[in-house]
């Protein structure tokens, strides 16, 4: 199995601690003074001081128009409903709350964006049957 490396900016490593520890859950790795890396969902993101870069939403995905670029993970249904559920708990604030799209065909998915405490937009999707990620 492969795993990502992402390593993007953040304007604030505290506010990103406090972010991607405390509310995603996931487990902080190795960090200096100027970065910190995370365990996102099984997958590795290094998160750096510096200048956020721009986003804006440009993607048409069925009938939303979503932040781009943006990065996100994809979860078994039922991780993704947990999480979705402690999101909505803390009270984020959802550029596309909790939903499922593409009902009924193949793709059939659920999805929810927001964004970090830097803007940086993040989109997690949860599959019902893994097999159907790459279904056309």
């Amino acid at each position: 199995m492969s795993i990502f490396h992402l390593a993007y900016h953040v304007d604030d490593l505290e506010a990103a601690r406090a972010f991607y520890g405390g509310v995603l859950g996931c487990n902080e790795g190795r960090s200096t003074d100027t970065w910190v890396d995370f365990n996102f969902f099984g997958h590795q993101i290094s998160l750096h001081l510096g200048t956020v870069f721009a986003t804006a939403n440009t993607g048409k995905v069925g009938e939303h128009m979503v932040p781009m670029p943006h990065l996100g993970v994809i979860l078994p249904q039922e991780e993704w409903r947990a999480l979705a559920d402690r999101l909505e708990a803390e009270g984020i604030d959802f550029t596309i709350p909790p939903t499922t799209r593409f009902a009924g065909e193949p793709g059939e998915q659920s999805t929810m964006f927001f964004h970090d405490p830097a803007g940086n937009p993040i989109e997690i999707k949860g599959f019902r049957d893994m097999a159907g990620v790459f279904a056309t």
